[in-house]
């Protein structure tokens, strides 16, 4: 009996086919200067900075699945209910943008963006466990770097939700930037 549902590459092409339309809609959710001017974008730079983070934090997200792809010969059932999940959880990140832009300083609002982020993030983790019990031996190096810096980004996003729901409302906006440049990427690009 075979251990596979599906090819490997339907699955990708679905990941693919999904981030891309989040994508495409967060720049659809970007509203209009009232003011055509600097003066009306300047206005809007709450949205252009949530939709730039959200764009490359979903960015990054896609190398690190379509790097990880690569290493990938079989795949689960488990495997394509945590990319259900995981992309379900992904098409919240327009809606949530959009709130966060609306109102920058809005605590409720940044938590909520927290809470998706962090939801997001565990569906990811998951995703890669499946793929871990399917394929051990391919993924025994990145699975032990991947949950070294795992920690710091998780840790980094947790507090950035509980800072915004207390004292400083932007912070799980900018624990997602901070863990985005200072981990994220740079793990990325080693």
């Amino acid at each position: 009996m075979k251990n596979t549902i599906m090819d490997k590459e339907r699955l990708g092409a679905f990941i693919d086919a999904v981030i891309a339309i989040v994508m495409t809609i967060l720049v659809l959710e970007l509203e209009k200067p009232q003011e055509y001017s600097l003066a009306g974008l300047w206005e809007l730079r709450a949205s252009f900075f949530a939709y730039a983070l959200s764009f490359f934090w979903l960015g990054a997200m896609w190398v690190n699945l379509h790097f990880s792809f690569h290493q990938v010969e079989k795949i689960s059932q488990k495997t394509v209910w945590a990319t259900i999940i995981m992309l379900f959880l992904s098409s919240f990140f327009p809606y949530t943008t959009k709130l966060i832009a609306a109102d920058f300083s809005n605590s409720t609002m940044q938590a909520f963006y927290g809470i998706v982020v962090l939801l997001i993030t565990f569906s990811v983790q998951y995703y890669y466990r499946t793929l871990y019990e399917i394929n051990p031996k391919m993924f025994e190096s990145y699975n032990i770097r991947r949950q070294t810096w795992a920690r710091y980004d998780i840790g980094l996003k947790v507090l950035g939700l509980l800072l915004s729901i207390s004292i400083f409302p932007p912070a799980s906006s900018v624990a997602v930037l901070i863990t985005l440049t200072c981990l994220v990427i740079p793990n990325q690009l080693k």
